[in-house]
């Protein structure tokens, strides 16, 4: 036991956590004991690390087969959770398959089994169905998020996933949603239920009306992110050709920000939230497909620019502020003739017509040509930007190293020179292209 909780320690300081939350610490007693058990917490709260730690304990370090699935509604989610546990630093290996990525890269990390696979159902039953690995020594399955996947109409998916498990013993569901409908072929008998949905003092969370005179609201948006001033939020949208048009205002007055939506290619979705992450982008202008399951930092705000059609959704998009311990606000933006949703409780507009000083756009994102299968690591590419660069360590933003390539924020002002200088450096043995993203 004493050996459990070292361990435990060592994980937590290498994810920079000092302790467990409350829902985090039940978790890791119920998982270990019950077969079953239904894990309910708010977006934001850790369930990541609440089914991952226990998850480690019940892994056997001498197989060498697959023995634990996660399952995950979007290939955002399938990264996010591969990191986190990558991080862990726990000396098993682990590996995120999802649809937008080639095959072929698929089956160059899968030669070596990983002990813990990630992905979307999609994917996993293509690896499946093409008996790619053996499916016999998996005991433990998560199902992350399990309420969006039925959402996504990944039932027949999932169900011809559970036909190929027969060695199950042990169930993780995870939901920020209340209202869990667990289908008969999940096979989860008598779950131990976890439920933090109400832990969530909602007075952290402040609801703000918002009136725009026209029924386009885009001066009215554009106003109210001036009042804003230079905070970090996302603006949520119904469909992709509202993106398209608030991206154009933005452009229009100069306004940093990046478009998140499902119609966009992997790749572009990735370097998107690279950008937000790392402060070259202060806005994220999104569907809902931002509202869970993606590793982006606290926000201060988000603004509903178009309405949620359901509550499920208001709850999830508000549930990208205000979480864990922080305040924020949710801005309702509503022409002055549109009725509110019922689920909708803001009362009295706000007088948005203060603005708020604005600064201009600091960081710059840098892509470099290399990553970590090229045996780079972060010190080698800030000993670069440091030594080569001339820069000092204040003006080196965010570094995110992927295994072919890296992103660096540095200053908007220094961005060109940098790229002048250092592109076609050598970074360990390989000659590394760096431009602006």
């Amino acid at each position: 036991m004493a050996n459990d909780i070292k361990n435990q320690q060592d994980i937590l300081a290498k994810l920079n956590i000092s302790a467990l939350n409350p829902m985090q610490e039940e978790a890791l007693l119920i998982i270990e004991t019950s077969p079953n058990t239904i894990i309910l917490s708010p977006t934001g709260t850790g369930k990541t690390l609440a089914f991952a730690l226990p998850l480690l304990d019940l892994l056997d370090p001498k197989s060498s087969e697959i023995q634990a699935l996660i399952i995950v509604p979007s290939r955002e989610l399938a990264i996010q959770i591969e990191q986190v546990i990558r991080s862990m630093g726990s000396g098993y290996k682990v590996n995120a398959v999802y649809g937008g990525r080639p095959m072929s890269k698929d089956k160059i990390e899968l030669k070596h089994n990983p002990a813990i696979l990630v992905g979307t159902p999609g994917r996993i039953l293509d690896h499946f169905d093409n008996d790619r690995f053996s499916k016999a020594h998996i005991k433990t399955l998560i199902l992350d998020e399990f309420d969006k996947s039925l959402e996504n109409g990944f039932e027949e998916e999932m169900k011809a996933i559970l036909y190929y498990l027969p060695s199950l013993s042990k169930r993780i569901l995870t939901s920020a949603t209340q209202a869990v409908n667990v289908p008969e072929f999940v096979e989860l008998e008598n779950p131990f239920t976890i439920n933090y949905l109400k832990e969530k003092a909602e007075s952290r969370l402040a609801l703000k009306l918002v009136i725009s005179p026209d029924k386009n609201k885009l001066s009215t948006l554009l106003e109210l992110v001036k009042h804003i001033g230079n905070e970090p939020g996302i603006i949520f949208c119904n469909f992709r050709e509202s993106i398209d048009k608030v991206s154009a205002v933005l452009d229009k007055n100069h306004i940093a920000h990046a478009c998140f939506s499902g119609g966009m290619e992997q790749k572009d979705r990735e370097r998107a939230l690279i950008k937000f992450r790392n402060g070259t982008c202060q806005l994220l202008v999104a569907t809902d497909l931002a509202a869970r399951g993606i590793d982006i930092p606290e926000m201060k705000f988000i603004i509903h620019y178009e309405l949620p059609v359901h509550e499920e959704e208001f709850i999830h998009r508000n549930g990208r502020t205000a979480r864990v311990d922080a305040k924020g606000t949710s801005y309702i933006l509503k022409w002055k003739d549109q009725l509110l949703p019922n689920f909708i409780k803001a009362k009295d507009p706000i007088d948005i017509s203060n603005k708020a000083p604005y600064k201009k756009q600091y960081w710059e994102t840098l892509f470099i040509s290399g990553g970590r299968k090229d045996k780079i690591s972060k010190g080698d590419i800030a000993g670069l930007f440091f030594k080569q660069g001339g820069l000092k360590k204040d003006q080196l933003g965010t570094i995110e190293l992927k295994p072919d390539c890296a992103f660096v924020a540095v200053p908007v002002a220094l961005a060109d020179q940098l790229v002048g200088t250092l592109n076609n450096s050598r970074l360990k043995k390989k000659k590394v292209r760096i431009t602006v993203l």
